[in-house]
């Protein structure tokens, strides 16, 4: 757990690098502005669909149609639903933008300084960030579409959000944090040994996504961490390495 909070103590002392800091805002405001656009414009919309579907339910339809009170709840619930899913879509927008723009070029930045020492191996390519930021987000999706109908369970939705949201950061952030410095087999290598602390640096930067006005820095400054957690663990395993060999 050290290891995590001292990548983001890293990230945030980063911020402090020019042209850092437009980068940890832009993504998130771009995807902000886009999704309340079409939430707004469509929300008559998607509340007439609700409203249809919660009364064509089989066996309680009829009985939420006839009773005020009972529709007004599901509908509330349905509206609820809504609000909640349109913060992970801005997110994994925000995410997309950040893991294929943004944070290759924070890396740079960044590593230039704090890691000069690290030999760059470009075992990836930015061909291959894009890539891996979009496949990133299909599966996302697909995982989000498939999780909706738990999303009407008072806090399960919130708890789904968390989970995919940790899930997708460290399934986007990892290549883009790597593919300068490391080889290809660092790239799949590393990942996978520190999988369990990659999912709790993911894990930080989704709850700091459901947070009001962190969620502003949220999916750029997790970004951070991802490149301060493992080009410090690269550069651990080629000391180590080198250890080995002297010996």
């Amino acid at each position: 757990m050290k290891s995590v909070l001292l990548s983001y103590f890293s990230a945030l002392r980063s911020l402090g690098r020019p042209g850092v800091l437009w980068h940890l805002l832009w993504p998130t405001l771009a995807a902000a502005a886009l999704w309340t656009t079409t939430l707004i414009l469509s929300w008559g919309s998607m509340v007439a669909l609700g409203t249809e579907m919660i009364t064509g339910l089989p066996l309680v339809g009829s009985w939420l149609a006839g009773s005020e009170m009972a529709l007004f709840v599901a509908l509330f619930m349905f509206k609820l639903s809504l609000l909640l899913l349109a913060l992970p879509i801005i997110y994994v927008t925000a995410a997309t933008l950040v893991a294929a723009v943004a944070l290759p070029l924070m890396t740079e930045k960044v590593a230039a300084t704090d890691y000069a020492d690290l030999a760059r191996r470009a075992g990836g390519s930015q061909i291959g960030s894009v890539w891996n930021a979009l496949t990133s987000v299909l599966q996302f999706l697909v995982l989000l579409v498939f999780s909706l109908p738990l999303w009407l369970i008072p806090g399960v939705g919130l708890l789904i959000s968390l989970l995919l949201t940790a899930w997708l950061n460290q399934r986007a952030f990892r290549y883009d944090a790597l593919m300068a410095h490391a080889d290809k087999f660092e790239m799949q290598d590393l990942p996978r040994r520190e999988a369990s602390s990659l999912f709790g640096v993911g894990l930080v930067g989704a709850v700091m996504a459901h947070v009001p006005v962190l969620n502003l820095f949220a999916p750029a400054l997790a970004g951070l961490a991802f490149v301060h957690y493992l080009l410090s663990a690269l550069r651990v395993s080629r000391q180590n390495e080198n250890i080995i060999e002297v010996q």
